[in-house]
C-alpha cells in the first residue's frame, strides 16, 4: 500500500513542477501549452485503449466494463454541471486581474475534482498488474505538468504571489495520493471490483481527454495539438512495447 501512494504522490506533484515552469520562464506561449495539452490528451488516450480498457475487459465481464466506464463518464459530467452552478462563466470585467485569479482558481478546483479518480486509477492499476500501475502513474504524472501550467498562468497574470500559486498547487498535488488511497481501500474490501474500477477510471479519463485536453489544446493551436496527441500516444505505445 505504502508504495502505491508514494507513487501517486509523486505523480501529484509533478503539478507543482508545471508550476514551477512558469513561475521560473514566465507565462508559456500558446503553441506551448497546445503542444503539452495534446501530449496529455495522447498518453492518456493511449492507457484508456491499450491498457485500461483491456485490463479491465480481463479482469472482469464486458457489462462490468461497460457499467464502470459509463459511471466514469456520467461521475465526471456530474461533477462538471455542478461547477458550472457554482461558478457561471465569467467575463473579462474592469479589474483583469480578478478575472484571471478566479480563473486559476476554477482550473484548481477542477483538477482536484480530477486527481482523486486518477489516483484510484493508479491503484486499481497496481492491483491488476505492477506494470499497469506504473504506466498510469507516468502517464498521470506527464499529464499533471500542463495542469500545473494551466493552474498557475492565469494566477500568475493575476498577479497572485509566487508563493501562493506553489502552495495551491502542492494542495492539488494531494488528491492524487488521497484517491490512490481511497482505491486500495476499496480494492481491499473487495478486490473482485477491479474491473470496475478500473472502467471507472477510462470513463473519467475519457470525458477529461474529450471535454476538455483535447478542445483547450486544439483552441491554442490545431497543428501543434495534433502533434503532441500523437508523440504522447506513441510514448506509451513504445513505453508497453518496452515492458
Amino acid at each position: 500500500m505504502a508504495e502505491t501512494v508514494i507513487i501517486s504522490l509523486i505523480a501529484g506533484l509533478a503539478t507543482c513542477f508545471g508550476a514551477l515552469v512558469v513561475l521560473m520562464m514566465g507565462n508559456p506561449r500558446e503553441k506551448t501549452l497546445s503542444v503539452l495539452f495534446g501530449l496529455a490528451a495522447g498518453i492518456m488516450l493511449a492507457v484508456i485503449v491499450l491498457d485500461l480498457l483491456p485490463s479491465a475487459l480481463e479482469q472482469g465481464t464486458f457489462r462490468q466494463t461497460a457499467a464502470g466506464f459509463s459511471i466514469g463518464i456520467i461521475v465526471m459530467m456530474v461533477l462538471d454541471l455542478v461547477l458550472a452552478q457554482i461558478y457561471p462563466p465569467l467575463k473579462n470585467g474592469p479589474d483583469s486581474n480578478a478575472y484571471f485569479r478566479k480563473m486559476g482558481y476554477l482550473v484548481g478546483i477542477g483538477i482536484a475534482l480530477h486527481d482523486l479518480p486518477e489516483g484510484i486509477a493508479i491503484a486499481a492499476g497496481f492491483s491488476a498488474e505492477q506494470h499497469l500501475g506504473l504506466v498510469i502513474a507516468v502517464a498521470i504524472g506527464l499529464h499533471n505538468i500542463p495542469e500545473g501550467m494551466a493552474t498557475a498562468t492565469p494566477l500568475k497574470i493575476g498577479k497572485v504571489p509566487d508563493l501562493k500559486i506553489l502552495l495551491l498547487n502542492i494542495v492539488l498535488s494531494l488528491f492524487t495520493p488521497a484517491g490512490a488511497f481511497i482505491g486500495l481501500l476499496l480494492l481491499n474490501l473487495s478486490p473482485r471490483h477491479v474491473a470496475l474500477l478500473l472502467a471507472v477510471a477510462a470513463g473519467a479519463m475519457t470525458y477529461i481527454v474529450k471535454n476538455e485536453l483535447l478542445p483547450e489544446s486544439r483552441r491554442r493551436h490545431p497543428n501543434y495539438a495534433t502533434l503532441g496527441g500523437i508523440i504522447g500516444f506513441l510514448f506509451i505505445l513504445v513505453l508497453g512495447a518496452v515492458h
